[in-house]
């Protein structure tokens, strides 16, 4: 999480179960509860779209862009990792 959080725009590393229950957070309580609940539940439905498309393939990762915010998810078998950063900052 150090190395991953010292990178040039992170805003936030966060690593939760597939039930959504925090295990390791950067952010702030409140931030980490909600960021928790609406991706571990996105990531859920993301995962069954796929299986749904092609019953051999899994959701191996998923980023979310908007004009002040890129959220990128990465699901594994019991957990997820989720990176927050701001696109705006250029990497020097």
């Amino acid at each position: 999480i150090a190395r991953i959080s010292s990178h040039k725009g992170v805003e936030g590393v966060m690593i939760m179960n597939r039930e959504g229950a925090i295990i390791q957070s950067t952010l702030d309580e409140a931030k980490a509860k909600t960021h928790s609940a609406a991706l571990s539940e996105l990531t859920a439905k993301a995962s069954h779209v796929v299986g749904l498309l092609d019953q051999n393939d899994e959701l191996t990762f998923l980023r979310i862009r908007s004009k002040q915010r890129e959220i990128m998810v990465s699901p594994d078998k019991g957990f997820i990792l989720v990176v927050l950063q701001n696109p705006n900052i250029s990497e020097e």
